[in-house]
């Protein structure tokens, strides 16, 4: 299992951690088998996205705003909106491992999404499992 911390600098935020996925494949040794990337704060999220154009990035930020306003919730800490984003975009992925290389698509990264930042520590957890 290797543990990765964050800072994030933004209330809502994407961050490509893709580089640190392929390292911890590569490092776990196994050829064969799955990754598994999962944040364990109820404010974030992990989501394979689109790594190059970084206005998409901004887009789906905007596009998940639209979807959880700042009205009023029940909630009273004040973050529901950072739960419910969370909620709605899961809090991991997994991806096959083929001769020691995560298969991310083409056009594809992970991506930690930040909803209720900014925060001096987040943390990732990615499991290598052998298939």
């Amino acid at each position: 299992m290797t543990k990765i911390q964050l800072k994030t600098e933004h209330t809502t935020q994407m961050i490509d951690i893709s580089a640190e996925v392929k390292e911890a494949v590569i490092t776990s040794g196994i050829k064969d088998g799955i990754v598994v990337v999962f944040t364990p704060h109820t404010t974030s999220s992990i989501v394979l996205f689109e790594k190059v154009d970084q206005n998409l990035r901004r887009d789906y930020l905007k596009l998940l705003k639209t979807y959880v306003s700042g009205e009023a919730y029940s909630h009273k800490g004040g973050n529901a909106a950072g739960h419910l984003k969370s909620a709605m975009t899961g809090a991991s992925v997994s991806v096959p491992v083929i001769d020691g290389h995560p298969m991310f698509g083409e056009w594809q990264g992970v991506f930690f999404c930040e909803f209720d930042g900014p925060r001096e520590v987040r943390e990732v957890l990615i499991k290598v499992i052998q298939g």
